[in-house]
């Protein structure tokens, strides 16, 4: 059940992160949260990937789970980027 309900949070984030690229006012800010998204996106796969079996071990840690000093500071930059991005769509 854990594991489903944290899949499920993953989901909702990057869902949340396509949500904020489709509707930036920019060009720039859509594809700095594309690629912001998709970064998120392949950690999470190719983890999980790692975790099953499936793909070889090469150290990946899971976004905002897994503990590195440095992964767990720049997926917050990266999260905090996407709301910046999100924010400044209703400033102007």
């Amino acid at each position: 059940a854990g594991a489903l309900l944290l899949l499920a949070l993953y989901a909702s984030v990057i869902a949340r992160g396509a949500y904020i690229a489709r509707h930036a006012r920019d060009r720039f800010g859509a594809l700095l949260a594309v690629g912001l998204t998709a970064i998120v996106f392949w950690q999470v796969a190719v983890n999980i990937g790692m975790a099953t079996g499936m793909l070889p071990v090469v150290g990946i840690t899971l976004p905002l789970v897994s503990y590195g000093g440095s992964s767990l500071i720049a997926m917050m930059a990266a999260m905090g980027i996407l709301i910046s991005i999100n924010t400044r769509r209703y400033l102007f």
